[in-house]
């Protein structure tokens, strides 16, 4: 099992939406700015968090995304399984044919460690996230970074 990084981009924008949500809808621009997530990756993203009913496109000027319900309905889980990704750490993905199509002898261990991941994940909401110390402190840092230093460290990563 593993978290994949379109599951980790896809909390983190729609984390993002909800840090912002005061100001509107918000252009997949802003998150890419701030989160140094590609356009066309959040694009990709959007698509399937939008047909999961997670958030809602504004057209014309103005527009942008914005959460669907409040951050108090989504949950992580909700944004990890909208992206497809798996929380399932078995590697039969949980049809108990992971030896020669029987159950292997750590099935159930690992089946029931992606019951409690899934449960974690689904018992924190973004309005959870929103309320840490430890992410406005984050979201400060980012809003207060002028976007040409942050272009900079964006295409320093890259290199490195």
């Amino acid at each position: 099992m593993r978290l994949t990084t379109k599951g980790r981009y896809a909390v983190t924008a729609m984390l993002d939406l909800a840090l912002h949500e005061d100001q509107g809808p918000i252009t997949l621009a802003d998150i890419s700015m701030r989160q140094g997530v590609s356009i066309s990756y959040l694009e990709q993203l959007f698509a399937k968090l939008r047909r999961s009913k997670l958030v809602e496109s504004v057209r014309g000027p103005g527009g942008g995304y914005r959460l669907s319900g409040g951050p108090g309905a989504i949950s992580v889980a909700q944004i990890v399984e909208a992206v497809n990704d798996s929380m399932d750490a078995t590697r039969c993905l949980g049809k108990g044919d992971c030896q020669h199509g029987e159950v292997c002898l750590t099935h159930h261990l690992w089946s029931d460690l992606s019951a409690r991941l899934r449960q974690f994940l689904n018992d924190i909401t973004l309005a959870d996230l929103v309320s840490r110390d430890d992410i406005q402190r984050v979201k400060t840092r980012q809003d207060n970074c002028p976007a040409s230093a942050r272009q900079t460290v964006n295409e320093l990563e890259r290199i490195i």
